[in-house]
């Protein structure tokens, strides 16, 4: 049985899966400081809840976050009796090298994203996932990744607004009534919910030019299907593209 763990600035989120369908998915926030004990602690509680008793032979590990990986092997090594295999070290494979730039280290997220996102899309995509960053991942028509682009987040965009300007409220991300707001939360969810519609239509309009082939525009994250609303140009959205992409890589290590 395999443990998938995608560790991101905000969460960090474990999958069990078992060869065809991830059987739970437990979340938490990420912190640095979380010891192996405390992980073990609070993935055992929440699978007793669930009422999954299964092996954990296999651990596979994608994190933005490099301070947690320690810990995370250790409790992989020390909890489950096995090495995790981790994205973005050289022992990982990958189904496609990534091209670009001689030197450039690409998130594994990123890498994540294009190996789950070319398994079930194929070739010649945009993904755009909603994270503490909005990312913009272009896979080529064979499965790599070639570049894209990053935006704030549309949290952390937010957060700046209330901090840099201290009349500004904290205000929740939503679809406004109208575009013109007529009082301040009003104008701030307009700013930001269609801003958010414009950045995204416009990178992928571009990307789309500059790629020069027809592509297929994949949506991840948790405000994926807010922003549809607003007419982001998505074909399609995936709320489990990172951890089915683990299993992808994971299964390609297996195999070769």
């Amino acid at each position: 049985m395999l443990l998938a763990i995608d560790c991101g600035n905000t969460n960090t989120v474990f999958s069990i899966w078992d060869g065809e369908k991830f059987l739970c998915t437990l979340r938490t926030s990420t912190h640095h400081a979380r010891t192996a004990d405390a992980y073990f602690t609070w993935y055992s509680t929440l699978v007793k809840h669930f009422e999954i008793d299964v092996e954990i032979t296999d651990v596979i590990i994608s994190s933005t976050v490099p301070r947690v990986v320690f810990n995370l092997r250790v409790f992989t090594d020390r909890f489950f009796g096995c090495r995790p295999l981790v994205v973005g070290k050289p022992e990982c494979k990958l189904p496609v090298e990534p091209r670009v730039d001689e030197g450039t280290q690409v998130g594994p997220d990123r890498l994540v994203n294009t190996a789950g996102a070319f398994d079930r899309h194929g070739g010649d995509l945009i993904v755009v996932d909603f994270g503490t960053a909005t990312t913009f991942d272009v896979v080529d028509h064979d499965g790599a990744y070639i570049g894209g682009a990053i935006a704030p987040g549309v949290n952390l965009s937010l957060e700046a607004l209330h901090t840099a300007a201290a009349a500004l409220p904290h205000v929740d991300v939503t679809m406004p009534a109208r575009v013109i707001g007529t009082n301040t939360v009003d104008c701030m969810q307009s700013g930001v919910f269609w801003g958010y519609v414009g950045l995204i239509n416009g990178l992928c309009d571009r990307i789309k030019d500059e790629h020069g082939r027809p592509m297929t525009v994949v949506a991840t994250g948790g405000l994926a299907p807010l922003f549809q609303q607003g007419h982001a140009m998505f074909d399609v959205y995936e709320d489990d593209l990172t951890m089915h992409g683990l299993t992808v890589i994971h299964e390609y290590n297996k195999e070769g």
